[in-house]
């Protein structure tokens, strides 16, 4: 009879409880279906909801999160899925100093006491607060990335995978991840057959393996650079005209070392490496936009060889131009 807590906050998304929990439901009546009429018995998946003081939890929504208890640390169980916070600042967040202090504590407990630990998106915060993630791999939203990376740099992310597993710590990247995790966790504490038919009948694709494709590539936090600023417009500009370096430096009156240094300083990234992220983003619009055609697409966004342009778009999304379109784009005729 495997146990599965959930342990929850103010500021998470309600989803967060209720997909798991649905996911574990069906995986309850999957199974009793399966040993129908037969000796064999089914496990059942317990699970309570437990917040920090054993009292209800607000979403995000402002939709109010009914608890089962209190989170005791000592308690056994066989896993835990840690909710995410779905909020925009993780620095107030993190500042709850009380409350990160006390998850901490007993997530370090649980994970001695051989518990599966489970997160997703913001959620992996948590463990890589409570020092669970460093030197193990991890992931998290992907527009996370680099402030994760910043905070834990120990921590080995890799934030184009869905699912990540080490030690008993499982992370999962962008929020609906949570399905994947949940069936994860069928698998893990029952079989990999009901895992895969729970899967299929609530229709989770368990084989979407990267965020990469998702993920919005350009960093929209900004920077108050005004030379980057100028140059990031030129190249905006002249995004079709063939790129050289001397050329952008010449237009900004700068060295091209003091171009090269105050970019990575802003951006964190060289100027021919955001240029390139620059056109994908572009080409990834422009294919959402409907049915255009991909050689007309490669000369707009600077790339008169259409196969450059195509394995530069592959190794930044992991999808080809074509892939890409047929999945995102808002009309296909």
């Amino acid at each position: 009879m495997p146990t599965v807590r959930f342990w929850v906050f103010d500021g998470i998304l309600a989803s967060g409880v209720a997909g798991p929990i649905d996911v574990l439901h069906a995986a309850n009546s999957l199974a009793s279906k399966r040993t129908a009429g037969s000796r064999a018995t089914s496990p059942k998946f317990v699970w309570r909801v437990e917040s920090l003081d054993g009292q209800p939890v607000r979403a995000a929504s402002g939709q109010s999160i009914a608890v089962d208890g209190c989170i005791d640390a000592r308690k056994r169980s066989d896993a835990i899925l840690v909710t995410a916070p779905f909020v925009a600042d993780m620095d107030a967040f993190l500042a709850r100093h009380d409350q990160v202090r006390d998850l901490s504590s007993a997530l370090r407990l649980q994970h001695k006491a051989g518990t599966l630990l489970a997160s997703y998106c913001t959620g992996s915060y948590l463990l890589a607060e409570a020092g669970l993630l460093d030197h193990r791999i991890a992931t998290t939203h992907w527009s996370r990335a680099a402030d994760f990376s910043r905070r834990y740099p120990k921590v080995e992310l890799r934030s184009r995978e869905v699912l990540t597993e080490q030690s008993g710590i499982l992370c999962g990247g962008a929020v609906t991840s949570y399905l994947n995790l949940a069936v994860r966790l069928v698998e893990r504490l029952t079989d990999s057959k009901l895992a895969m038919l729970v899967a299929k009948t609530l229709l989770i694709d368990v084989n979407r393996a990267s965020q990469a494709s998702y993920a919005t590539l350009l960093d929209e936090q900004g920077h108050t650079d005004q030379l980057v600023v100028r140059a990031q417009r030129q190249m905006e500009a002249t995004l079709q005209q063939r790129f050289r370096m001397s050329d952008l430096a010449a237009h900004l009156a700068v060295s091209e070392r003091t171009l090269h240094r105050r970019f990575k300083q802003a951006v964190g990234d060289t100027p021919v490496g955001y240029l390139q992220t620059l056109r994908v983003e572009v080409a990834k619009r422009l294919l959402e936009s409907g049915d255009v055609d991909l050689d007309a697409i490669s000369e707009r966004v600077g790339y008169g060889d259409p196969s450059t342009f195509r394995q530069l778009f592959k190794h930044k999304t992991e999808l080809s131009p074509r892939e890409y379109q047929r999945r995102f784009a808002r009309s296909l005729d």
